[in-house]
Parts: C-alpha cells; sequence; structure tokens
C-alpha cells in the first residue's frame, strides 16, 4: 500500500481521543496496510492510527524477532478487559525518534478486538512480554495517551526529550499510578529494552 508520513510529538492528532470504526471497510483494510508498511519501514514494534494523522481506534502490532517470520497483529476496536500486575518498560515511540526512558506497564492484559475482516478475537499477553507492553503502548494512542505519560521519572524523561529536541514531559497528562509503582518497586527486576513502538 503506503508508507506514511508519521506524526511527531507535539502534533494534537496525537492527543485527541480516537472513533470507533463503524464497518471495516475498503478504506479501513487500507489503513491497517498503510499502518504495517509504515511500521515495517520504520523498524517498529507497533503503530497506531494516530500516529499516521487518522484518529481511529485501530493499531498494527509485530513482535517478530529478526529471525522470525512476520507476524502481524491487526487490532480494531481494541477493548482492554483485563489486566494486572506492574513491570518496568523501558520503551520509544517512532513519534517520538530514539527517546527512550522508563514507564509503568501492566505485566498481563486481556484485549478484545476485530480483526482485518471484522473477525472478533481475544488475545492474552502475559509476563510482561514485549507484547503485552506493546499492546498498551498501542492502545494507549487511541485515547491520546503518549508513554511519557507513564514515566517512572520526569527528570530522567525530560534530559532525555531534551537532547533529542523535543518538548518536556507535559505534566498536565502525568498519569497517578501509585498502586503499579509500588508493585514495581517490591518486584524489581532489569528493566527490558524495547525497540521502537
Amino acid at each position: 500500500m503506503a508508507i506514511k508520513k508519521i506524526v511527531s510529538y507535539g502534533d494534537e492528532t496525537l492527543r485527541k481521543k480516537s472513533k470507533e470504526v463503524s464497518k471495516i471497510s475498503k478504506k479501513i483494510q487500507t489503513l491497517v496496510h498503510d499502518l504495517l508498511d509504515t511500521m515495517y519501514a520504520k523498524n517498529g514494534v507497533g503503530l497506531a492510527a494516530p500516529q499516521i494523522g487518522e484518529n481511529l481506534r485501530v493499531f498494527v502490532i509485530d513482535v517478530s524477532s529478526n529471525n522470525e517470520p512476520l507476524c502481524p497483529l491487526v487490532f480494531i476496536n481494541p477493548k482492554i478487559i483485563k489486566k494486572s500486575g506492574a513491570v518496568n518498560s523501558y520503551e520509544g515511540c517512532l513519534s517520538f525518534p530514539e527517546a527512550y526512558t522508563n514507564v509503568r506497564r501492566y505485566k498481563n492484559v486481556m484485549v478484545k478486538a476485530l480483526d482485518i475482516h471484522g473477525k472478533p478475537f481475544v488475545r492474552e499477553a502475559t509476563d510482561g512480554s514485549l507484547l503485552a507492553r506493546a499492546i498498551q503502548h498501542e492502545f494507549d494512542h487511541l485515547d491520546g495517551i503518549l508513554f511519557i505519560d507513564h514515566c517512572r521519572n520526569i527528570e530522567e524523561a525530560n534530559k532525555v526529550l531534551g537532547e533529542k529536541g523535543l518538548a518536556p514531559v507535559d505534566e498536565a497528562y502525568l498519569l497517578e499510578e501509585e498502586v503499579l509503582e509500588k508493585e514495581i518497586l517490591e518486584n524489581p527486576v532489569q528493566p527490558v529494552e524495547d525497540e521502537e513502538e
């Protein structure tokens, strides 16, 4: 299909809540293919429709590694129906080129969505896996939430953003996540490094 321009941090599209997809039309299927083409071209793990300027509830993920065949996952109108546990995740985002910081994520998630043919499915991702974290990262984009809103250390995040010429964390969007933070501190493990999502 086409490789689209990725919207950068600071663009208001990234802060808008996306609309549900009412019908899986040719236009939506083209959007899915554009998301996949763009994600692969940029070596991303995931990409949400708002990141290419479309405020629709659609995202794609592929957590296959270099020596594995591609395994694209498509999520249309996703809903997270279960989440538990907590994990530190070292994340980046294609809308924030080369900026990474530690954020809080749930360890386990279960999501319900439609695939590219409109068929409903449920997917579970556990143990703080890359898939579990990517689902949360991309799902957030549909609600205008960015990974830096989950940052564990605002000074560290701002330093990284500044080094990349990006605006600092907007404190109005910071999420209160005391329960997750407490659980991460009680069960410390090394942060897992991600590719850009």
